[in-house]
């Protein structure tokens, strides 16, 4: 008759039972990484394939501001001399008075 043996396991079943947990531990994590790995892949070819797919939008035009109206030439600042000549002009004509020529003259002069 075969002995039973109870309590703890012998060389043999013990060294079965740590071949079968490292062999499931192998076989999980290889599955596990494959796994991941096709998934990374995927990834990465969905990507390409949308990066294919998308064409860059250019930025939309600036809308254009209607032109500016043209600025009218500012009038020009009256020369020093043809405004002496003007004064000199009124005081001949009798319109100005020694007094106000030189007070206008003075004016014009200083600024």
């Amino acid at each position: 008759m075969l002995y039973r043996r109870f309590g703890r396991p012998g060389l043999l079943g013990l060294a079965a039972r740590t071949a079968v947990v490292a062999g499931t531990a192998s076989a999980v994590g290889g599955a596990m990484r494959n796994r991941q790995q096709r998934a990374a892949d995927e990834r990465a070819s969905a990507d390409a394939w949308d990066a294919e797919q998308t064409v860059p939008m250019a930025p939309p035009a600036p809308a254009q501001a209607p032109p500016a109206p043209p600025v009218a030439p500012a009038p020009a600042e009256p020369d020093l001399m043809t405004e002496l000549e003007r004064l000199g002009q009124l005081k001949q004509q009798g319109l100005l008075s020694d007094d106000e020529f030189a007070a206008a003259k003075q004016r014009l002069i200083s600024g």
